[in-house]
């Protein structure tokens, strides 16, 4: 009798640490960055929200933005990546930015085109799958990242609030995907 008790008793703690191990691995986890190069300039990268872009009814990219401890603050390092769902051509990338930056008041002039020239640079042509992404880093400037290359920078702070703020801004011009990115009450 004493060794069925002993046999039940070790079934039951089985079961009990196997019921345990399962509760455990369902339980939501903090998502960490998937960023590649990009999440050694924010540390401890995690995911603040997400999104995706739509346009006529077409998909255009999903939206991933990644801050430190996974709290967004405009002045403080972040990652915006990117991934595209559809074939874009870098120029036409960097022509939309600078549209989007007008529209939110950047005015037309020398400065713009600086910024135009050098996102032109940057930007290579991008297949559906592909990311880029942007990362304001401590100083207030930006990088760049294809995947996990990292393929140009922009060391001007007025850039980087203007250009993030195509997307992170007040005027963005798609406010329902900023609530997703940064939250609601941001």
């Amino acid at each position: 009798m004493k060794n069925a008790h002993g046999s039940a008793k070790r079934i039951f703690l089985k079961l009990t640490t196997a019921a345990f191990i399962s509760l455990a691995a369902a339980a939501p986890l903090p998502a960490y960055a998937d960023l590649g190069a990009a999440a050694r300039s924010v540390p401890s990268a995690k995911l603040v929200g997400e999104g995706k872009l739509t346009f006529l009814g077409f998909s255009v990219f999903e939206a991933e933005l990644y801050a430190p401890g996974g709290s967004y603050s405009a002045t403080g390092p972040f990652a915006l990546k990117l991934t595209y769902l559809r074939n874009f051509k870098g120029e036409a990338i960097a022509e939309r930015s600078a549209k989007e930056m007008v529209r939110q008041g950047v005015p037309q002039g020398a400065k713009l085109d600086r910024w135009t020239e050098q996102m032109r640079a940057i930007f290579p042509n991008i297949s559906r799958g592909q990311s880029i992404t942007g990362v304001r880093t401590n100083s207030g400037n930006t990088d760049f990242y294809l995947g996990n290359q990292k393929i140009g920078s922009i060391q001007d702070k007025e850039f980087t609030r203007r250009f993030f703020a195509i997307w992170l801004g007040p005027n963005t011009n798609d406010p329902a995907l900023r609530a997703k990115l940064v939250g609601a009450n941001s």
